[in-house]
């Protein structure tokens, strides 16, 4: 852990860089094509520029990244997070190189001509990619190569949004599959060397800072979060459905897909001129939407415009984030939402809805209410967050069998579940499951008398007990043989007239187990040695076999699991909800019936 903790402090700051220049680079790219100007401050599209413009360079961006795809790298296509994903589940973690590059230059092409998407997917990847190439050149497991290439995926969301928390939160609910310190600490380190990098490079203040220092709700105001929630909640779930209809829609087409994003790049276009504030990353239509200042014009049209483009054009196979265009069409369902509201705080029920649209996108509530919080730093709002995002997270799990992240992984023959519970291998143990006295040989034994003592009277061959462990002259088992063994033993022994024991057939023992061992422990052992049945010896002394452990058995924890899933009691009978005395007086003993 602290070895990859190391290696994770220096990841965490290559991160903070790269999403540095990813900024930048996107920049370059938007005030080289909207403004004719060597400058790399985060400009966005303007609102007078002439209509080829906004209509044709999305158009060209979208050739230049089809081209950069097809002859470059297929894994720059999409949103960077299920590449990811898929790195580490299926590629153990491997990233190749010409991706750290290729990500973020085909991203900065995408936003940069008018793509309406964020920089924090890419980023992800690239980040990803700097972790996984380091990782590539030590001596790793694919365990610890995954935690580096997560640490970059961090460090890079939390140099882009100044949002520490959120990334760490990010990295567990969607990346890591797991919650353990060799891989949490790592994160957590390269998460905070990369905020102080980016501290020190960008600033330490909130990206979209919303005064919320007289913030007071009411119950009343709670409750109508759960009606944010879940306008928030059918808004990301229609999103969703529309970003893989569209990817559907192309993957009909009847030509190579180098082309599609071209053709994306037309329906951002398209957008752009009914509304030209959807174009680009957006941080300033954002800030406007969460300070209350946005018009009437500007939120309809983000709503409408913004959502249609982005869905549309992220179907046609582009580079470019989620989580920016969520932001911004989550923070203007909950200014639509605020015309009609109470009044709270300016931009109360825009970070609602921003909230609520991650939470409903990404299937990631408490990723959602943090990222909104550190976003604007309206730390009064955390439960009202957290209701609104729950309540999204809660109607897209009811309505949506994927989310934006998965379903992409799924289409590929991957299924991923994001549901984490405890392994109840780990809450049986082995004494519980085994088989008690079991018949125990030894080495000296003659074949046709170990056999008959392996068939109990009225035994079946094929019931109880397959493997018999064999002791030495000390009691302890140091090899182990199966009825099938013995049977086939005895009959070449009475065919050729030789004698022979129970030592020439045996064969060693490769596992021994103790009867409070977990079964996820004899599970692991099982794998690990390609065995399916090995000895119990007492806790006492190894030379005492006290059971035999086989893989049915563990079969046992998995069914016990399913039945407290599945099977529904009453373990309280309603007459034992009433007194003894008929609900007079004090309560009599209660008596509960024992097949409830």
């Amino acid at each position: 852990m602290l070895l990859i903790t190391g290696w994770a402090l220096l990841v965490g700051a290559a991160g903070a860089v790269a999403a540095l220049a990813l900024l930048r680079l996107i920049g370059l790219v938007t005030n080289l094509v909207f403004y004719q100007r060597w400058q790399a401050s985060l400009d966005a599209p303007g609102l007078h520029h002439p209509w080829w413009l906004v209509l044709g360079a999305p158009v060209a961006g979208g050739l230049v990244i089809g081209l950069m795809a097809r002859y470059g790298s297929e894994k720059i296509r999409g949103h960077g997070m299920p590449e990811a994903i898929e790195a580490i589940l299926t590629g153990g973690s491997r990233v190749a190189p010409r991706v750290a590059v290729l990500k973020p230059v085909s991203a900065a092409i995408s936003i940069g001509t008018g793509g309406p998407f964020g920089a924090e997917g890419p980023i992800i990847m690239t980040g990803g990619a700097i972790g996984s190439i380091l990782a590539q050149g030590l001596r790793l497991t694919a365990d610890e190569r995954k935690t580096l290439l997560v640490s970059g995926a961090a460090a890079g969301m939390a140099a882009t949004f100044n949002s520490p928390l959120a990334a760490v939160l990010l990295a567990v609910e969607l990346l890591l599959f797991e919650w353990r310190p060799r891989s949490f600490v790592p994160v957590v380190g390269a998460v905070a060397v990369s905020t102080v990098c980016r501290g020190l490079l960008m600033g330490t203040g909130p990206i979209f800072p919303v005064s919320a220092n007289n913030l007071h709700t009411s119950g009343g105001v709670d409750a109508l979060c759960v009606l944010a929630g879940a306008i928030g909640g059918a808004l990301a779930v229609a999103a969703t459905w529309l970003v893989y209809r569209a990817e559907d829609a192309f993957a009909r087409l009847p030509f190579h897909w180098m082309w599609w994003p071209a053709i994306g790049g037309a329906v951002i276009g398209l957008g752009g001129l009914i509304e030209p504030r959807a174009l680009g990353v957006g941080y300033d239509v954002i800030d406007q939407l969460l300070t209350g200042r946005a018009t009437v014009s500007l939120i309809v049209g983000i709503l409408v415009v913004k959502t249609l483009i982005w869905s549309l054009s992220l179907g046609s196979g582009t580079s470019g984030g989620v989580l920016a265009p969520v932001f911004m069409i989550g923070g203007a369902v909950g200014a639509a939402e605020g015309l009609v509201l109470p009044h709270v705080v300016p931009g109360f029920w825009a970070m609602m809805g921003l909230a609520a649209v991650v939470g409903g996108v990404m299937r990631s509530p408490l990723t959602g209410v943090v990222f909104t919080l550190e976003l604007t730093h309206a730390w009064a709002a955390g439960l009202p967050l957290l209701i609104s995002s729950t309540a999204a997270y809660a109607l897209s799990v009811l309505l949506l069998k994927r989310s934006v992240l998965t379903e992409k992984i799924a289409r590929r023959g991957l299924h991923l579940t994001r549901e984490y519970s405890t392994d109840p291998l780990e809450t049986f143990f082995v004494e519980e499951v085994m088989v008690r006295d079991p018949v125990v040989l030894g080495r000296a034994d003659a074949l046709d008398e170990a056999l008959a003592r392996t068939l109990r009277p009225g035994e079946q061959p094929d019931d109880g007990q397959r493997l018999f462990p064999v002791t030495d002259s000390g009691g302890a088992p140091y090899a182990v043989v199966s009825r099938r063994a013995l049977l086939d033993a005895t009959s070449r022994a009475l065919n050729e007239g030789v004698p022979a024991t129970v030592a020439d057939v045996a064969v060693p023992v490769p596992v021994v187990l103790r009867p409070d061992d977990t079964l996820r422990r004899a599970a692991y052992l099982f794998a690990e040695h390609g065995i399916t049945e090995a000895p119990v010896v007492s806790r006492e002394s190894v030379e005492r076999v006290v059971g035999t452990i086989a893989l049915p058995h563990l079969l046992h924890a998995r069914l016990h699991d399913l039945t407290e899933e599945h099977h529904r009691q009453r373990l309280l009978p309603r007459q034992a909800l009433a007194s003894a005395d008929g609900g007079q007086g004090e309560p009599g003993p209660m008596k509960i019936n024992a097949d409830c």
